[in-house]
C-alpha cells in the first residue's frame, strides 16, 4: 500500500465533478463515489463560491491544497508542503529535517481558461550565489502541443508577496504546472484567475506514469544554484519524461543514513535514483550505500535504483571509484535491477556550467538533465509481455 501524500485522498467539500460531459455528485456528497476513488479518475473543477476575494484584486484566490500536488511522499507531514513525514522529526539528523520543510520539487497541477494566472505565497530572500526566483518564487509552465513551456516567474518579496505569473493566456482550458520553491519553505500558497474562469483538479496520470521517480541527494538535487524552481534536473527530467517527481534533496545532508533508507523505502516509486556522492565520505560510501540499497530492495523487490556518481572532480574522485566498487559488489550478490551513471559527461562542456565550482546553473542542470534522460528512459521503458 502506497504511504503517499496526494490530496486526492483527504475529503474536500463543495467541488463539482466533470466526467465525460455528465455531472456527478459532488465530492463529499453521500450520493456520490468515496472522495478518493472519484478524484482519482475524474477531473474536479473548485467551486468558486468558495474562493477568496482580496482588496485591490477583482481575482478569485484559489486555495493551492485543493488542487493536486504532486511532489509529496507522505500524508502524515507536520505541514502540508514539508518534505518529510512528522515522525522523522527525531529520527533523521536536524539539518535534513530542518530542510525537510523546504518545498524543493512540490508542484501544483491543475487546469484553468484564464487569461491571468497569479499567486499569493510566503515569498522569502535568497542566498548570496543564488537567484531569489529559484531560491524563493514560483515557477509555471503550460502543456502545450504534447509538451510543457515556460510561461511565467513568481518573482518574491522577503515577505508575502502577490505577483502575476502571466496575462494574455488564451481563454481555453489549459494544464499547468507550477513549482515551489527550491529553498524555501511554504506555508499558504493561493492561485488567482478572472472570475469568470475556472480552476480544475486534473485527473490522475495514466497507469504507467503514475508512480514518482524519487530523487535523494545533496544541494544540487534540492536545486542549487538554478534562477527558477522548475530548472534543476530533477524538475526537467519531470517534464520531458512526464512524470511526477520527489525532490529528496538535502543541502550538504545527503549522506544516506538507515533512517533515510527506512523512510525512502516507504515510497511507491517507479524508480529510486540515488545521488548523495558530494556529501558522503570515503568511509561513507563504504559503510552505507550497500545496506541502503539493500534496505530499498528489501521492501521493493522490483523497482529500479539508480546509483549516480559525483559530477565533481572527474577523473579525481576517490568517491565515484569507491561507489563504482559497492555497485559491482552487489552486482556479484545478484541485486536485480540496479543501475550506474557515471559522472563525467553531467557537467562537461565548453564553458563552466556552475555559479561555484559545485552547484550548477541552469546551464549546468540542464546538461546533467541531457545526460539522465537516455538513461531514465530505458530503464522506465515498458517491459515487453
Amino acid at each position: 500500500m502506497r504511504n503517499r501524500a496526494c490530496v486526492r485522498g483527504t475529503l474536500v467539500l463543495s467541488f463539482c465533478v466533470v466526467s465525460a460531459g455528465l455531472a456527478l455528485p459532488a465530492v463529499g456528497d453521500p450520493g456520490g463515489s468515496s472522495p478518493a476513488a472519484v478524484r482519482s479518475e475524474h477531473l474536479v473543477t473548485l467551486d468558486p463560491s468558495r474562493a477568496e476575494k482580496r482588496d485591490g484584486s477583482e481575482l478569485l484566490w484559489y486555495d493551492a491544497k485543493e488542487l493536486v500536488v504532486e511532489g509529496r511522499g507522505w500524508q502524515d507531514t507536520e505541514s502540508f508542503y514539508h518534505r518529510l513525514p512528522a515522525r522523522a522529526k527525531d529520527k533523521v539528523p536536524p539539518a535534513v529535517w530542518d530542510l525537510g520543510r523546504r518545498s524543493a520539487g512540490l508542484v501544483v497541477r491543475f487546469l484553468t481558461d484564464s487569461t491571468r494566472i497569479a499567486a499569493v505565497w510566503d515569498g522569502g530572500g535568497a542566498m548570496n550565489h543564488m537567484a531569489a526566483t529559484g531560491n524563493s518564487g514560483l515557477d509555471l509552465y503550460a502543456r502545450r502541443d504534447g509538451r510543457w513551456v515556460f510561461i511565467g516567474v513568481g518573482r518574491p518579496k522577503t515577505e508575502q508577496t502577490l505577483d502575476e505569473l502571466a496575462h494574455n493566456l488564451p481563454a481555453k482550458t489549459t494544464e499547468y504546472l507550477l513549482y515551489l520553491p527550491l529553498y524555501n519553505g511554504v506555508t499558504d500558497l493561493k492561485i488567482g484567475i478572472d472570475p469568470a474562469a475556472s480552476i480544475t483538479r486534473p485527473a490522475a496520470r495514466p497507469r504507467g506514469k503514475d508512480r514518482p521517480i524519487v530523487f535523494y541527494g545533496t544541494s544540487i538535487t534540492q536545486g542549487g544554484c538554478a534562477s527558477r524552481a522548475g530548472m534543476c534536473h530533477p524538475a526537467i527530467l519531470g517534464r520531458w519524461l512526464d512524470r511526477e517527481v520527489i525532490n529528496l534533496g538535502f543541502s550538504g545532508s545527503g549522506k544516506m543514513e538507515p533512517a533515510m533508507a527506512e523512510f525512502i523505502g516507504e515510497l511507491d516509486a517507479s524508480l529510486f535514483v540515488l545521488e548523495c556522492l558530494p556529501n558522503m565520505t570515503l568511509d561513507m560510501v563504504r559503510e552505507r550505500v550497500k545496506p541502503f540499497v539493500h534496505h530499498l530492495r528489501e521492501a521493493h523487490r522490483d523497482t529500479p535504483i539508480l546509483l549516480v556518481e559525483s559530477p565533481l572532480n572527474i577523473g579525481a574522485n576517490a568517491g565515484n571509484t569507491a561507489l563504482r566498487k559497492v555497485y559491482d559488489d552487489l552486482k556479484q550478490e545478484s541485486v536485480a535491477h540496479l543501475y550506474y551513471l557515471p559522472g563525467d559527461d553531467q557537467l562537461a562542456g565548453d564553458e563552466n556550467g556552475t555559479v561555484d565550482g559545485v552547484h550548477p546553473t541552469d546551464l549546468g542542470f540542464y546538461r546533467m538533465a541531457v545526460t539522465y534522460r537516455p538513461v531514465l528512459e530505458k530503464i522506465l521503458a515498458p517491459v515487453a509481455p
